[in-house]
């Protein structure tokens, strides 16, 4: 053998050796960079179906797949978006479903009312520590995109007074909130920042009932963001979101197919026989804000010191209101205080500061903000109200701080409420005060009161559903 092919023998036998190591270790090809990847499409689809361990997974190598025939999934930033969601569904029904942890944490003693960082407690809450992890989840995630379309006063604006306050508010809240972002692609839900308040305004004519032109305000703008983003037509308006506390809110969504049956509407009027559905729609509270503020209307004397045992004053309109004050107008109990108007120079908010229970019916609808003034001033609600979903029913348990009682039954409303032990009493007037935090009214915004606990109800019904890329086989 000459020379020149023991060079050549010498500088093919190293490769061929190489290339022998590699097929014995390794006859699938190389694979390790897709490990850790299919690994984590396998943890998106868990969530997504509920689960929400992934300690017990072990990484899985594809079989006969190389880098030359792989192109690994590119994940869509609505994917992105639903994964962080199922993370968090998962974590709060893990908390849901303990029960030792939420019995424990009634127990507990907690910090004082005041205290900024307020953890939910006690028997007002249906489940204190999934409420907890959920409100945390919310403030960690939550993003909400306002749309820009629409001028004052019909969008972007609302009353910040008077029986409909909450409805401004709300709207004017979110326009600066830390929840809304300026990306609507990173958005959970979308808002329609329409008062249905402003519209009957400016647009209603006075006692023409007339409701067209109204409802076709609505479906304009609906059709105009449906035009301009793909977001609507996306999830058919399941990821977007109403506000309005106006009677007449539930009637203008209806002219919206989508919108009443896919949307979620949170409404004062929360009446299931009115096709108020509280699977994805909310309860918000109606709030009378006579000044704009809260000022003068938080607090009120101790249980002891209100000598009126039930207290009630408003017109006659409803089915309810005529059968109240029929048995009890002129009652011979000097306790009972039902009125339909109140005679000169008596104050309504003192009255309900005087009163151990505030009787809060129906009117023409379900809404009504004695619920909340009842709260504010320490007088324990009865709720006298057919077919009515309470404001965060999700999370609160009105039962401890609240008296409902049938219509029926109110013949016997005497009966009933002296019936109630005292310390019961003193128990439901002392937790009424406690949830008051819920259904304030702050300027900015503060943890877990009224504008938080609306997002939170929205939250919550974001994470029923799961919304699929137009572009998802």
């Amino acid at each position: 053998m000459n020379s020149t092919s023991l060079k050549i023998l010498w500088f093919i036998l190293p490769l061929l050796l190489v290339a022998v190591f590699v097929v014995i270790n390794n006859p699938q090809g190389s694979t390790f960079w897709l490990s850790t990847y299919s690994h984590h499409h396998y943890y998106l689809e868990t969530l997504n179906n509920g689960a929400s361990t992934m300690e017990n997974q072990k990484d899985e190598v594809p079989v006969n797949v190389t880098k030359s025939t792989t192109i690994p999934k590119r994940y869509s930033i609505i994917e992105k978006l639903e994964e962080g969601l199922a993370r968090s569904r998962a974590a709060i029904l893990l908390l849901r479903e303990n029960k030792n942890v939420t019995n424990n944490n009634n127990n507990n003693n907690q910090k004082e009312e005041d205290d900024d960082e307020y953890i939910p407690h006690g028997p007002m809450y249906l489940n204190a520590t999934a409420f907890h992890r959920s409100y945390l989840e919310m403030e960690k995630k939550l993003k909400v995109y306002v749309y820009k379309e629409g001028e004052p006063p019909v969008y972007h604006f609302g009353p910040c007074k008077h029986t409909y306050a909450i409805e401004g508010y709300f709207i004017q809240a979110m326009e600066v909130s830390k929840f809304r972002t300026q990306d609507p692609n990173k958005a959970h839900v979308y808002f329609l920042p329409l008062s249905i308040t402003m519209l009957i305004q400016f647009i209603y004519v006075a006692d023409s009932h007339e409701w067209g032109l109204m409802k076709n305000t609505a479906m304009d703008y609906v059709n105009v963001i449906s035009q301009k983003y793909p977001y609507w037509n996306r999830s058919l308006g399941a990821d977007h979101f109403m506000l309005a506390c106006h009677d007449w809110g539930p009637e203008i969504s209806f002219a919206i197919p989508h919108l009443y049956k896919n949307s979620i509407r949170a409404l004062c009027n929360a009446n299931t026989s009115e096709k108020f559905n509280p699977t994805k729609d909310v309860s918000i509270p109606e709030i009378h804000l006579p000044l704009g503020t809260t000022k003068g209307l938080l607090g009120g004397p101790a249980p002891f010191d209100r000598p009126i045992l039930v207290f009630f004053a408003g017109g006659v309109h409803g089915p309810i209101r005529p059968i109240l004050l029929q048995h009890w107008e002129n009652s011979t109990h000097e306790d009972v205080q039902i009125h339909k108007y109140l005679p000169k120079g008596v104050s309504y908010y003192d009255m309900i500061r005087k009163s151990k229970y505030c009787i809060c019916p129906s009117g023409y609808e379900v809404a009504s903000p004695r619920m909340v003034e009842g709260l504010y001033m320490g007088c324990v609600p009865v709720l006298i109200k057919d077919n009515y979903v309470t404001p965060f029913s999700d999370v609160l348990n009105w039962d401890t701080f609240s008296v409902t009682i049938p219509v029926k039954d109110i013949v016997n409303l005497n009966k009933i409420l002296m019936d109630i032990p005292q310390d019961k009493y003193l128990e439901m007037q002392k937790r009424g005060i406690q949830m008051r935090r819920h259904f304030e009214v702050n300027s900015p915004p503060k943890k877990y009161d009224v504008f938080h606990m609306i997002l939170h109800s929205i939250w919550l019904r974001r994470l029923n559903f799961r919304v699929h890329d137009v572009n998802e086989s």
